[in-house]
């Protein structure tokens, strides 16, 4: 089972707020983690929405919106792919994230899990 664990943006992240050296130290020690666990498929951050776009489809025509969007609980700030056995192993992983050795600036950092689509589900679509 693969499970996309989402780090949801807030105003640091949408401020653009680069991690110190030491943010990036914490975080490259977890990645490390799931990588020698054989368990991390990718995992990425992601710039603020000010360097994006949005595109609507609207009566089937692109509308083309840039950044920045105003509701940062729909952003997200990055995110890490993970194969795992059970939705139990994933979550387990999530509680790991190490946020408590990283400054919070009065925020309270939040991960979404979600899982991944397999080839499998798709065997009885006709």
């Amino acid at each position: 089972m693969r499970f996309m664990m989402i780090v949801k943006a807030d105003q640091v992240t949408e401020a653009g707020t680069l991690p110190t050296r030491q943010d990036l130290e914490v975080m490259g020690k977890y990645n490390e983690t799931l990588q020698k666990a054989g368990v991390m498929v990718d995992g990425v951050g992601l710039q603020a929405s000010s360097k994006g776009a949005r595109v609507a489809f609207v009566d089937g025509k692109p509308q083309v919106t840039d950044g920045p969007f105003p509701e940062t609980k729909e952003l997200i700030a990055g995110y890490w792919i993970i194969e795992v056995a059970s939705k139990a192993e994933a979550i387990e992983w999530a509680k790991k994230v190490p946020f408590d050795r990283l400054p919070n600036h009065g925020r309270v950092p939040e991960l979404e899990l979600r899982q991944v689509f397999a080839e499998d589900d798709f065997k009885d679509v006709q």
